[in-house]
């Protein structure tokens, strides 16, 4: 696999950093030369930054295996040492702040070493030098992975038996897990009688999997008991179509993965039959498997 993620690597990333020693652009660490002599103009340099970072962007999300980075040979191996290798899909602080996968304890004179990020999830992926001024320089930064699965929930469009405040039913399509009602980024209903929240994906699909993330900071209770539902009619709303799972619980703030090995349906449907109830939903995402 690795042929095929970096030849998206090398045609379709786009890579930043915090800034541009000289010619030393960032497309040098992607340029498929290890070539580790600086002056042979294969290595990426940032000025001497407070953290200096480096970062790719994939274009799409994947699941990361090894990421694999060229020291410079000729002057200043120590540079390197400390920097954290992070993998995620967000931009904050640049993207420095997703999950870790390693820290560089050291690279050799030239050396090429490769760090296990054991399928870690994200389309960006950072090198940053953390609490010091430095130069951070890649003579070639390599990535092995597949591509993840594509979240189709938000192509769709989204309704829901009845709105409590602003917690609409887009919310729970918005990308973002965030799990404190207050925080805006959850759907909920009033309290009603088998409460039911539903996403149209516009055509069918074949579902893998469905991943709900419940309230965190009240009444992770509600969730129990509700019904996914996934398939192409509209009888009662929806709640009609077969069943993939039934949730016995969720914990608070938690994001959980029911499989549904290849439903096929255009309607996915979270229900809580037979009770008056609430129906909280932070966040629901629908993944089909994703293709070169």
């Amino acid at each position: 696999m690795v042929f095929g993620v970096l030849l998206i690597i090398l045609i379709l990333g786009q890579v930043a950093q915090s800034s541009t020693y000289g010619n030393a652009k960032p497309e040098n660490a992607i340029d498929g030369n290890r070539a580790s002599n600086y002056n042979q103009g294969s290595c990426a340099c940032t000025n001497n930054n407070l953290n200096p970072w480096w970062r790719l962007d994939l274009l799409k999300t994947y699941k990361i295996n090894t990421v694999t980075i060229t020291n410079r040979q000729d002057c200043c191996p120590e540079r390197i040492n400390g920097a954290e290798i992070r993998i995620g899909n967000s931009l904050n602080d640049n993207g420095n702040a997703n999950p870790r996968c390693a820290v560089i304890s050291s690279i050799a004179a030239g050396a090429s070493q490769t760090f296990a990020c054991n399928g870690m999830e994200g389309r960006y992926i950072n090198i940053v030098i953390p609490g010091r001024t430095e130069y951070l320089t890649l003579c070639e930064v390599e990535v092995d992975g597949t591509l993840s699965e594509t979240n189709v929930a938000r192509l769709g469009q989204v309704s829901q038996s009845s709105t409590y405040g602003n917690a609409k039913p887009e919310n729970a399509i918005d990308g973002n897990r965030a799990s404190n009602y207050n925080q805006g980024s959850c759907a909920c209903t009033n309290n009603n009688l088998n409460p039911w929240w539903r996403l149209d994906l516009l055509k069918p699909y074949k579902i893998n999997t469905v991943t709900i993330t419940n309230r965190q900071d009240c009444c992770p209770e509600r969730i129990n008991g509700a019904e996914i539902r996934i398939g192409n009619s509209l009888n009662d709303n929806g709640n009609a179509n077969p069943r993939c799972a039934v949730i016995s619980s969720i914990a608070a703030g938690a994001s959980q993965t029911f499989a549904c090995n290849g439903m096929e349906g255009r309607y996915i449907n979270i229900i809580i039959p037979g009770r008056t109830e609430y129906l909280t939903l932070c966040e629901v995402e629908n993944r089909i498997p994703d293709t070169l």
